[in-house]
């Protein structure tokens, strides 16, 4: 603890001094900014030797914008996933996004509006393109305002198959391990042939499962991963491509 808190007033000294070896150089610049101590905006851990990043929330959004590049939906409809996959999606594919607190997005191609994963607003076999990606897992658990409900998660993946149109496309996401837990009120983490098995049963089948592993040393987005690399993982993601 004490070499924590040393290690973070070395810190700060060190980008005190830093501040005024770059306040020496104003003179030679055209006075166009205002260079003063008292504006301070210190950053102390983002010298690091390479660009660190959250390995879900960076790899599953990448997994899915590569099979949207294949299949070529002319829309996409999106449930509460990251909102940074449906804002850049956009670009390229119309896309009409929901959550259960809406997003105030304003972006052409891209509608934001309201809906409850556990009883969603949609006919039938009508959605041709459909994601839902690391949300499931929290459904019922209360920490999003939802209703405490134990069975939420088996509700909304029977939804998302519901109003899957026939031959279309389901890219599902959620935590995977070596044992179904619950990590109240965080999460769910899901064994892969479980979730393949409750789809199974809604009537969808898989297309592809991609893997995220917890370590960076096991590779980024693994393909078909062997059981020996499931087994290894406590907090993995899981990458599920169904279709109907």
């Amino acid at each position: 603890m004490f070499k924590s808190i040393k290690k973070s007033i070395l810190k700060k000294i060190n980008k005190r001094k830093q501040f005024f070896l770059f306040k020496q150089f104003i003179s030679s610049g055209d006075g166009s900014f205002e260079v003063n101590w008292k504006n301070r905006f210190i950053i102390l851990n983002e010298n690091t030797s390479k660009t660190e990043f959250d390995r879900h929330y960076i790899y599953h959004p990448a997994w899915a914008a590569r099979i949207l590049s294949r299949i070529k939906p002319t829309v996409h409809y999106d449930i509460s996933s990251f909102l940074s996959f449906s804002t850049i999606v956009s670009a390229f594919i119309p896309v009409k996004f929901y959550d259960y607190r809406p997003a105030a997005l304003s972006l052409s191609n891209l509608d934001s509006n309201h809906a409850d994963l556990t009883q969603l607003n949609f006919d039938d076999n009508s959605i041709p393109s459909l994601s839902c990606m690391h949300t499931v897992e929290h459904i019922g658990l209360g920490r999003y305002g939802d209703e405490i409900d134990f069975f939420g998660d088996f509700k909304a993946m029977k939804e998302l198959a519901r109003v899957l149109a026939p031959n279309g496309n389901l890219l599902f996401v959620t935590p995977v391990g070596k044992k179904n837990i619950i990590q109240f009120n965080a999460h769910r983490i899901y064994e892969k042939d479980f979730v393949i098995k409750r789809f199974e049963d809604f009537g969808l089948k898989l297309v592809e499962f991609s893997l995220i592993p917890e370590l960076a040393e096991d590779g980024g987005l693994v393909i078909d991963p062997s059981p020996k690399l499931l087994n290894q993982q406590s907090y993995a993601c899981g990458c599920f491509w169904f279709t109907k």
